[in-house]
């Protein structure tokens, strides 16, 4: 699988949240496969969108930074069946701000319906910047590069 990191700077939120996270990324996507249009299946929750949904997308390269994840795809679909309709979880989004507020059940922002999708512990305290660099940095080896078939695999 993959996920989508949006870096656009169309939007005065998406402008204004990259700036208080002090990062790159106003939001991000789960990618679940493609169409037969070439067009993204993305899952995630927003708000402009009502919540947790599946929306079919153009993933412009000036716009989203693409990476791989790992996850089980069929896991994913899975949460997505369980939550899809669920409400965009503002409470959270503005715990950024203020941790103390919390969070409402029920309800998603989208780097915590990303890392929920994948399996991730503690999925509420991922913001789009910091969810991006844990899973990158999960894709560094740490140990010696012998030892790792992936290391191996790319060399």
């Amino acid at each position: 699988m993959e996920a989508a990191f949006y870096k656009g700077q169309k939007r005065l939120f998406n402008r204004l949240t990259r700036w208080w996270l002090r990062g790159e990324f106003s939001h991000c996507e789960l990618i679940l496969g493609r169409d037969d249009q070439g067009r993204s299946i993305c899952a995630s929750s927003s708000f402009m969108d009502g919540g947790v949904r599946i929306k079919h997308m153009h993933l412009h390269p000036d716009h989203w930074d693409i990476i791989e994840v790992g996850g089980d795809v069929h896991d994913a679909w899975h949460w997505l069946a369980e939550h899809e309709g669920e409400g965009y979880d503002l409470l959270g989004f503005f715990g950024f701000i203020y941790r103390v507020l919390g969070q409402e059940d029920g309800r998603w922002f989208c780097s915590e319906a990303v890392a929920e999708m994948l399996g991730i512990p503690d999925a509420w305290r991922f913001d789009p910047c910091s969810l991006y660099a844990a899973l990158t940095r999960a894709h560094r080896c740490v140990h010696a590069p012998r030892e790792c078939e992936a290391c191996m695999q790319s060399t």
